[in-house]
Parts: structure tokens; sequence; C-alpha cells
């Protein structure tokens, strides 16, 4: 899941970008309603999530700009407001839910998914699996066979965008674009290097490979005789 949280108090941002990477979840971060503006149509999210006392733009001025792009992806809304025609008006102009300051981050987490849910039309499945390959999602735990992989968030998250996607074949651009943030340098070989360790730990052990390079496309993740 790829975020943009739109938000100028930096000890806010900084509560929710901490615990969002540490769920393995990318996210961009933009602290005023242009620069939030600019992000929304430079990359595609999956959800946003916006303040609505922001400079330079207003929230709910970036939300129904970016409602005019024909952006579609969910956003909640956080504001300090909490009166009924505050919230009325937030989602009048665009946005999905409403969340009012202070809260828990684990409300946070938990709205973010349900609108990642329902804008997919999927269920967050507790466990994924293909094959060998086990996942936890709630645990953030992952196996092969009864084997333990001992994996870093990232490598989780690469290895979660990974089989989602299994049986098909997924780009370096794709794999940046929903679990590296916007700040990423397309340049460099951390996508390889990253893939190159979880192989390590998804493969070394074992006699078949799961994880697979095709030349000059992408990676595939599935089981070959």
């Amino acid at each position: 899941m790829r975020i943009l949280l739109v938000e100028d108090d930096p000890r806010q941002a900084s509560f929710i970008i901490q615990g969002l990477q540490q769920e393995g979840i990318c996210i961009d971060h933009a602290a005023d309603g242009l620069e939030g503006l600019h992000f929304a149509a430079a990359a595609p999210y999956d959800v946003f999530v916006i303040d609505l006392m922001l400079p330079k733009k207003d929230g709910l001025s970036l939300i129904c700009d970016i409602r005019a792009r024909g952006i579609t992806a969910p956003v909640l809304i956080l504001s300090a407001r909490n009166s009924v025609d505050d919230r009325v008006k937030g989602l009048q102009s665009g946005g999905d839910d409403y969340l009012v300051k202070p809260f828990a981050f684990s409300e946070l987490l938990a709205r973010v998914q349900a609108l990642n849910r329902r804008a997919t039309g999927m269920s967050e499945p507790m466990q994924m699996a293909h094959g060998p390959l086990r996942l936890d999602m709630q645990r953030r735990k992952a196996w092969r066979g009864e084997q333990v992989l001992e994996l870093q968030p990232k490598e989780f998250a690469l290895l979660e965008y990974l089989l989602r996607n299994a049986g098909r074949v997924v780009s370096k651009t794709m794999i940046m674009e929903h679990v590296w943030d916007f700040n990423f340098d397309p340049q460099t070989n951390v996508v390889e290097a990253r893939i190159s360790r979880l192989r390590e730990k998804v493969d070394r052990s074992f006699d078949k490979p799961l994880i697979h390079t095709i030349r000059g496309v992408g990676y595939i993740l599935e089981e070959r005789d």
C-alpha cells in the first residue's frame, strides 16, 4: 500500500510516518496543500491522509482539486474540528472518512486499511499464502514451509507485493511505486539489492527457488517444476 500524507505539523507527521513505516506501508509526505497536489498528480496512491488546516492550499480545496483531476483513491480527513457541519463539509468535498485529532495510531491504521479494502473491493486477509510461502499480515511474520523467515520491514513489504502478484511479472517501476517512497532514486540498484537479499532468505536453503528474474522485464514469484 502507498499513502500520501499531507500534514503541516512536523510532530504529527513524524508520528504518523513512523507508525505506518513500521507496518511496512510506503508513505510520502507533503507539508502544504500545493506540495500535496504536486505529489498526488505525480504518482499513484492507494489512500490519501489529508489535514484540513494546511498552508498555501487548505485541505478541502486540495481534496476538490484531486477529485477534479479524476483521482479516485480514498481520502481520510484529519481535523481538530469535530462539529457535524465540519464532518459533513469534509465528506461532501470528496473525503471518504473523517478522523478527529487527537487520535490513537491504531485507529488511523485501521481506517486506512478499511479505506484501502473498500477501494479495492477486497477483504484484507489475515494470512496470505502461495505454495510453501505464508505471510501473517497482522504479526508481520513469514514462513517457507516450517522455516521462519527473518525479514526486515522493507523485505516483508517487498515479499508481500510479490505474493499479491504471484504468477505475474512485476517490473522494477511497479515495485518502486508500491514499496518505495517518492524520494527514491530510480537510478540506484536498491531494488536489485533488496531482491537479492530477499532471495537469500526465501530461496537459499531450499531446492526450488520461488523468486525469478525475467531479464529485461522484472520479477515473478511462482513455483516451477
